[in-house]
């Protein structure tokens, strides 16, 4: 074994000023290459959170407009004097007071038409049962077979129908109109110049414009 010489030794190291010229380590290049990725990562956060801050205000905005909108009414109120406010409750209730007495109004004549067609109803029942009575009646009085009682009773159920808004109709000598007559036969009459009633067999009977019952007439007709 050779003996080791000191000053070869420190002969054969490199000068500082050789080595300082080389390239860092391969450690300390990827520390920093990670370091300039994370300083990057850093940058792109920064720059994401003004957008989202952005939208955020945006959204706070738009959720800001759609409560003013739905309290507007709310601050229109709050806005008026107590004399104003006043007012406006007068208004709306006025308002409902005439939207109220209208619908009554329509009911009240609902009502009434309802009663006075089912009042009709009765008086027409009442009337169909009594007509054979009531052409008994007829007969009676046209050959004079009545006495005065009698007479008068009859009287009074004429008035009580005409109180009812019952009008009895066919008269001897009349147009005849097939609208309210029912001929049962047709007799020529050489002095007849048109149809005419010549004999009443049953009166006819009506309230208004509705007819209960045509009259049942014998129709004296021209020749030709």
């Amino acid at each position: 074994m050779s003996d080791f010489n000191k000053d070869e030794y420190l002969n054969d190291l490199p000068d500082m000023d050789d080595l300082s010229g080389q390239g860092a380590p391969a450690g300390a290049d990827a520390k920093e290459s990670h370091d300039d990725h994370a300083d990057a990562k850093t940058d792109g956060a920064s720059a994401d959170k003004p957008a989202a801050a952005d939208a955020q205000s945006q959204q706070k905005q738009t959720g800001e407009q759609t409560d003013k909108s739905n309290d507007g009414d709310d601050k229109a109120d709050d806005t008026l004097t107590p004399l104003g406010q006043a007012k406006k409750e007068a208004a709306e209730y006025l308002e409902a007071l005439q939207r109220e007495r209208a619908e009554f109004i329509n009911f009240r004549n609902r009502a009434k038409k309802e009663q006075d067609r089912f009042r009709q109803h009765g008086i027409i029942d009442v009337l169909t049962a009594l007509l054979p009575a009531l052409d008994d009646i007829d007969r009676i009085r046209e050959h004079s077979e009545m006495d005065d009682s009698f007479k008068a009773v009859s009287t009074k159920i004429d008035k009580a129908f005409e109180k009812f808004g019952v009008e009895k109709f066919g008269e001897k000598g009349e147009d005849f109109d097939p609208t309210k007559h029912e001929a049962i036969l047709h007799k020529p009459d050489p002095q007849a110049e048109k149809e005419t009633v010549d004999t009443v067999v049953e009166a006819g009977y009506r309230i208004g414009d509705r007819v209960i019952r045509a009259a049942r007439v014998v129709v004296a007709s021209p020749q030709n």
